[in-house]
């Protein structure tokens, strides 16, 4: 956990925020900050944040009289020294993780926070870098769209688009419906916090599992102006700045933020197409504008806009081959027909000079860190949004009205990880997803018997996405089978055939996602003694979800005349023959039999069908198997059966105060994420809600005279129906061969039941002279209690059973251990410079990187180090950091398969500069 104490500047109030935004001099926001770290650490200012927010205003009302009539400034209490503040601030953090402001030790949930200002000085800027400071809490990054976000070992399972994120990402207020949207960079931050258990009562439908919550700084009266500027390995250059103050005093103000982020990647793509790509790359820009209206002490009103431009970077293609087993798990030999080895040695691709399997696909071409991919493209992503934000301070009430609006648009273009031309035109495609939503919250003033929260929330969200399979001209002799390519490689004409058999070849799947929710929710504070306060709350959420789907052609390419008739009753255009020796079937329309005889005419030079020779024929069928089964399953736009469903959100959570430097808790909450509208195969296949019932104890302390600040819970979790990929049957493939029996397939579906439990903590210790010592960790046990329909692992398809049971497995990508742990020191010299150095590790125990729990999936335990050495002032107008981030160069894979591994980012080091103008 991050134990820096954020800015508290003045900002638009939340929900509970209720003092009035005033012009004040530098000196009264120092005033403001000492009142409140001074009375949140906690010793005898007993007073709630909600009357320290009130003495804040009156100061800062007192403070712009004065200015204005030039009677000068209030005296501040005097403050403790900027390393006491530092020492105490896991106890004095303030969090917004109830809607409200709060003190971190006040809140009955495992709450994890890392500062903004934390995250610019380590030139960190994306989730990665959050996660190595946190524990039990992971980012599992596949490309800008795949990504995902885990807690408790929960949700790493790569998500659909039409499935519900399972951890909640909420900015600046605003719930956001689509895991892709957390694949871009954190810029201009106040906190970043992660809520971990479910939050669906104040958090909605996307945080069955836990938030992650961030908070950007906001407008000010106060001129300010701060920058950041990084160089680094890597032609690494970083920028950020953020610019604001008065527009119009007391009236409004603005604040404008960007930040710059370009450099290259640690895997480089050494075919000529692409010189100088390389995977692992930064190219990022984005700006942010903010305007803040205070006309009077009731109102405030916060408009927030943002874009990110298009930019590229090469997330899909790092992947580094090793050679493929050569026996199953029992012992069986693997054939390995379809393996690169084998199709890289057929003639066809013995053509290219200097490349071979051994020498160029196998291991990074032998450095362990180079590809050579020739129609790899970049990830191009970007988005835009805007939010509004309006309070009123009515009746000891605050009303807030929050309008948002957000979209994200995605296109990359993969390879199959070899120079030549086979997978082309292929990747996914989000034309577009926008949502909008619209929340409307009433809170009552803290304290008193009961103090509450409630509102109505409504989100629209539309999605349409597309993911092409596309072929180029050396698909088919890639594709072909054994036998398929020694016939048809026999000849000339049998080359030609089965080059145009799939080049230029296009086929995409088509989906139209709509969903909309209306919610009601409210929850309470019940202070029954001084002591104890008990927290209810409720939250019902209507559901309505439709998806349309289709898998058409989109482009036949070279190869039309080799078409079938039809696939699953989409009509293509083909004639009929017999599938193994090629012979016209009866049936066949006039049209089709010109075809044929064109067919024949193109690839053979006779006038008709009927002149070819048997072997002539052979090819062909060949040449219409290899395409057919290329295509794959068509269907045509086709409506998933819709859903319509209430459900509901329930918590229970009394807080018992034992002293002021130990506060227990416990908390009981269910809560259900949304099922999943969807078409597998040309066939209905929804998926049930998810359901969570989860439970928590807990203590915050502080000890040994506040030098140590302890908190810790123990969690138990258990989801019925969690959504993942799981086998299903598959109604197509089972009606095309009913000889094989039934057929099952991948797709999202439910897990019946999945449990997390542990134990997580989160410390800091400031006991020692000018350091302070911060740690989080957990123990986690997170496994699958009945799994009957899972997917066989690599090494184990040779077996003829069509799934397995993973009945008590540890879910992939849960580590039984996580813990970081992070020092920072900090000392005066020099008259008014500081010299400080820090360091943080982050260990994970071993975990299985692969969905399907393959044994060759396993990933050691791992421990990685950053570290910063630097020098500023100490009014911290100049600062310079070395950073070296992975000092000890772990090089352990990202994940891995049975014949392949994601390299990790070596280690990097790099210059950092920031101050305030």
């Amino acid at each position: 956990m991050s134990t820096h104490v954020p800015s508290r500047r003045a900002h638009p109030a939340s929900a509970s925020d209720s003092f009035p935004f005033r012009r004040a001099p530098l000196a009264g926001i120092v005033t403001a900050l000492a009142l409140l770290a001074s009375a949140s650490a906690g010793a005898a200012d007993s007073r709630s944040v909600a009357e320290l927010e009130a003495e804040i205003a009156r100061l800062q009302q007192e403070i712009a009289a004065k200015a204005r009539t030039g009677t000068g400034t209030p005296q501040a209490p005097a403050a403790e020294p900027a390393a006491t503040e530092g020492a105490k601030a896991l106890d004095t953090v303030v969090v917004r993780s109830r809607h409200r402001l709060e003190r971190l030790k006040d809140v009955p949930i495992s709450v994890a926070v890392v500062t903004g200002a934390e995250l610019t000085r380590e030139a960190t800027a994306d989730l990665d870098g959050v996660t190595k400071r946190i524990s039990n809490f992971a980012w599992n990054p596949g490309n800008a769209r795949t990504s995902s976000l885990s807690i408790r070992g929960l949700g790493k399972q790569s998500q659909t688009d039409a499935m519900d994120p399972s951890v909640g990402l909420n900015v600046d207020g605003i719930a956001y419906g689509y895991n892709p949207l957390s694949s871009f960079d954190l810029f201009d931050v106040d906190t970043v916090e992660v809520l971990r258990g479910p939050q669906g009562t104040l958090f909605g439908r996307n945080a069955n599992l836990g938030v992650l919550k961030i908070t950007n700084k906001r407008p000010t009266f106060n001129p300010e102006a701060e920058y950041s500027v990084g160089f680094g390995q890597g032609q690494r250059l970083t920028a950020q700045g953020a610019v604001g103050g008065a527009i119009v005093d007391d009236v409004l103000a603005w604040r404008g933020s960007f930040r710059v982020d370009r450099g290259a990647g640690y895997v480089k793509n050494v075919e000529k197409g692409y010189l100088e790509s390389t995977f692992g790359n930064s190219d990022r820009v984005a700006g942010r504008v903010q305007f803040l209206l205070t006309p009077n002490a009731d109102f405030n009103a916060r408009l927030s806009l943002e874009m990110t431009p298009t930019t590229g970077e090469a997330f899909n293609g790092k992947t580094i081959y090793t050679p493929t087993p050569l026996t199953y798990a029992d012992g069986s030999p693997n054939n390995l027909n379809t393996d690169a080895s084998t199709r890289l040695g057929r003639r066809w691709f013995g053509q290219l000079p200097g490349y071979s399997y051994a020498g160029s696909y196998l291991y990074g071409g032998g450095s362990r860190n180079t590809v050579n991919l020739d129609h790899q493209t970049p990830t191009y992503t970007d988005t835009k949004g805007g939010l509004l934000e309006m309070n009123w301070n009515v009746a000891d009430h605050t009303l807030t009205s929050l309008t948002a609006y957000k979209d994200f648009r995605f296109q990359v273009r993969n390879d199959e990880g070899t120079p030549f031309d086979i997978t082309k035109r292929g990747g996914g495609h989000v034309d577009k997803f926008s949502q909008f939503s619209q929340e409307l919250r009433i809170a009552s003033k803290v304290g008193g018997l009961v103090d509450y929260l409630g509102g109505l929330h409504f989100q629209s969200i539309s999605n349409r996405y597309d993911s092409n399979a596309g072929f180029g001209s050396d698909a088919g002799a890639w594709f072909a089978s054994a036998s398929q390519y020694n016939l048809l490689d026999a000849s000339g004409t049998g080359r030609y055939l089965m080059e145009n058999a799939l080049n230029e070849l296009v086929v995409s799947p088509l989906q139209k996602i709509e969903s909309k929710s209306l919610a009601v929710f409210g929850q309470a504070n019940w202070h029954v003694t001084d002591p104890l306060t008990i927290t209810t709350g409720a939250r019902l959420t209507r559901e309505d979800r439709r998806n349309t789907t289709s898998r058409l052609i989109i482009q036949d390419g070279y190869g039309a005349s080799l078409n079938p008739v039809s696939i699953n009753g989409v009509q293509l255009g083909g004639f009929n023959s017999n599938a193994t020796s090629g012979a016209l079937l009866a049936g066949n329309s006039a049209a089709q039999l010109a075809l044929a005889d064109l067919t024949a005419s193109r690839y053979f030079g006779v006038a008709s069908y009927s002149a070819l020779s048997a072997d002539q024929l052979r090819q062909i069928a060949n040449a219409k198997a290899l395409r057919r089964s290329n295509i794959g399953v068509l269907w045509n736009e086709t409506e998933a059966e819709s859903i319509k469903k209430v459900h509901p959100t329930l918590l229970l959570s009394p807080r018992y105060k034992v002293n002021d430097d130990l506060t227990t808790y416990f908390s009981a909450q269910y809560g259900e994420k949304a099922g999943i509208a969807q078409i597998t195969n040309g066939e209905h296949n929804n998926a049930k809600p998810e359901r969570t019932s989860s439970f928590e104890v807990g203590f915050k302390s502080t000890l040994l005279n506040k030098s140590l600040v302890l908190n810790a819970n123990l969690y138990h979790t258990k989801i019925r129906d969690y959504q993942q990929a799981v086998q299903v049957f598959d109604k197509y493939t089972t009606e095309l061969n009913p000889a094989n029996g039934d057929q099952y397939t991948s797709a999202t579906g439910n897990v019946p039941k999945v449990k997390a439990q542990g134990l997580e903590v989160d410390a800091s210790y400031s006991g020692f002279r000018n350091v302070l010592v911060r740690f989080s960790g957990a123990y986690n046990d997170a496994r699958y209690e009945d799994y009957p329909n899972a997917a066989k692992p690599v090494e184990l398809n040779n077996l003829t059973a069509k799934y397995l049971d993973m009945s008590g497995k540890t879910l992939p990508g849960a580590s039984k251990f996580s813990f970081s742990l992070g020092a920072e020191y900090r000392k005066q010299v020099l008259g008014d410079k500081e010299f400080h150095t820090s360091f943080n590790t982050y260990y994970a125990s071993k975990f299985n990187s692969d969905n399907n729990l393959s044994s060759y999936g396993w990933i050691d335990g791992t421990a990685r180090t950053d570290i910063a050495i630097g020098l500023g002032k100490v009014d911290k107008t100049f600062d310079v950091n070395l950073i070296v981030k992975n000092a000890f160069n772990d090089t352990t894979p990202l994940a891995k398969t049975w014949n392949t591994y994601v390299p990790a980012a070596p280690r990097w080091v790099g210059v950092v500069f920031t101050g305030k103008l």
